[in-house]
């Protein structure tokens, strides 16, 4: 049978196409024919530097100040009002007000009650949270570009107009004190309580739960959440942050109807206790009977978030614990199999925050994991090789622009700018500082701030089982203690 004409005429150019394909592919085979070089891992360029838009400041006409950074090509953005009060500011017997009127704030504001404000919420397909850290309170608002006319209100009812309907604290309250009492069988959370209660003492906000006691809890009453509310949330100790789909143009005016109504106030002054750096190295053995394993904290009083030694410090925590190939974690985990994981880290706050070595390690093998912690706290006081140095900027400097990929991130990133009062290339110049680190840097951070014989060491685990093992260490005084004399007794529900 013979084909069409028309038929022959395509199957000719197939052919001709494929002859001529298979043609360029023989000819180019051998430019790809060199076998790779697989006896190493391939060459890291040079880290690019990071450039963000421009920071824009302006203030509103109550005196709120505003912080915009344009992020265009996505329709959303990310409202976030920092307001500079948290737990640290909790007044004397009212521990975890500050965290409870956070969490009040979005069940019942305006004229709506909790379920019609998270109705609301939705029906626009935004996000709004609340919470408080120790010197931060924030309002949370994430929306659709199309729907911020209609959120923003719904965010100012929250931040401005709670209501702290009592139905609603009764049940918040009894939650946490549902928490409090869980937490007398989660060792991790009792160990990192008894250690910042060591390290910081009963009186300083630091070594105190933000969440509160059982006393404390329950003698909250409506007036305390509203009047610690009045006291300190004002425009003059606020600020908004913007990140998105927006201009200064069509956002500032938007605000502006939104706030107007917000008027400054005087806000109390708070004095904190001093802190005493350890002096003595001791051991605090928590006794939790059949654990499986023993939960470890190791450290002493650390560093403000402003310190001029924050880059070293860094880069030599890095190499310490603070990444998975860290000196800890290759050892404790990789090395002798006696965890799951181990870190380090320089928790930085705007009053010194706390230093310190953790991991949860298998209860017949707790001594030997002490010995260890001891030996690479020792250790980073050495100098380090060029090959660590390499390594740990190289992973500061290549995951640094992980923290912007959404504007919730850089919203949060410039919430730290502000606080801590960065200057605006700050983000810019980050990792530029951070390759400047020098091996000389590291070890001076090290021996400045890190002493093994000068730290605290607290240990939760089964008593019977660790405290003769521990006691051979010879590491200082140790004292017992019950998981009572660290929480106090577990709350009646």
């Amino acid at each position: 049978m013979k084909m069409p004409a028309k038929r022959l005429s395509t199957m000719n150019v197939l052919r001709s196409m494929l002859g001529f394909g298979a043609t360029i592919l023989f000819v180019a085979m051998p430019s790809f024919g060199q076998k790779p070089d697989r006896s190493r891992p391939p060459e890291l360029g040079e880290p690019a530097p990071l450039r963000l838009p421009a920071i824009q400041r302006f203030t509103l006409a109550n005196g709120l100040p505003v912080v915009l950074m344009e992020k265009h090509g996505v329709p959303i953005v990310q409202v976030n009002l920092l307001v500079k009060t948290g737990s640290a500011m909790d007044p004397a017997g009212q521990t975890g007000l500050a965290s409870l009127t956070a969490a009040m704030m979005d069940e019942g504001a305006g004229t709506r009650s909790a379920l019609e404000l998270a109705d609301a919420i939705d029906f626009l397909g935004a996000r709004i949270s609340t919470f408080a850290g120790q010197h931060t309170s924030v309002v949370l608002l994430h929306a659709p570009v199309s729907k911020l006319g209609e959120a923003l209100p719904l965010m100012a009812d929250i931040a401005l107009r709670p209501t702290f309907p009592k139905e609603e604290l009764d049940r918040l309250r009894k939650e946490r004190l549902t928490t409090l009492a869980q937490w007398h069988d989660r060792p991790s959370t009792i160990a990192s309580v008894a250690f910042s209660k060591t390290i910081f003492g009963p009186r300083h906000p630091y070594g105190i739960p933000t969440m509160g006691n059982e006393k404390s809890l329950r003698a909250f009453r409506v007036t305390d959440l509203s009047r610690f509310h009045k006291t300190y949330f004002h425009p003059n100790n606020s600020i908004l942050i913007v990140v998105g789909d927006v201009s200064r143009g069509s956002i500032q005016q938007t605000l502006e109807g939104v706030f107007a109504s917000w008027t400054g106030g005087t806000t109390a002054s708070v004095n904190w206790p001093d802190i005493q750096q350890v002096e003595n190295r001791m051991v605090y053995l928590v006794d939790k009977p059949g654990a499986a394993q023993s939960e470890v904290r190791i450290g002493r009083v650390g560093v403000t978030r402003m310190t001029e030694d924050y880059f070293p410090l860094i880069v030599m925590n890095t190499i310490l614990g603070g990444a998975f190939t860290s000196r800890l974690n290759q050892n404790l985990r990789e090395t002798h199999g006696y965890s799951y994981g181990a870190g380090s880290v320089f928790d930085m706050r705007p009053l010194p925050g706390p230093f310190v070595a953790y991991s949860a390690v298998q209860t017949n093998a707790t001594d030997k994991a002490l010995g260890e912690f001891m030996k690479e706290l020792n250790g980073i006081l050495r100098p380090v090789s060029d090959e660590e140095l390499t390594k740990a900027k190289n992973y500061l400097a290549l995951g640094y622009p992980d923290n912007f990929e959404s504007v919730g991130q850089i919203a949060g990133m410039l919430a730290d700018m502000v606080l801590y009062n960065l200057p605006d290339d700050y983000f810019n110049t980050y990792v530029e500082r951070v390759l400047a680190v020098s091996k000389d840097d590291v070890t001076r951070a090290a021996k400045k701030y890190i002493d093994p014989e000068k730290v605290a060491i607290v240990v939760v685990g089964d008593r019977k089982e660790i405290e003769k093992g521990i006691r051979g260490l010879k590491l200082g005084k140790l004292e017992n203690l019950t998981i009572e004399d660290v929480l106090g007794k577990p709350p009646k529900l």
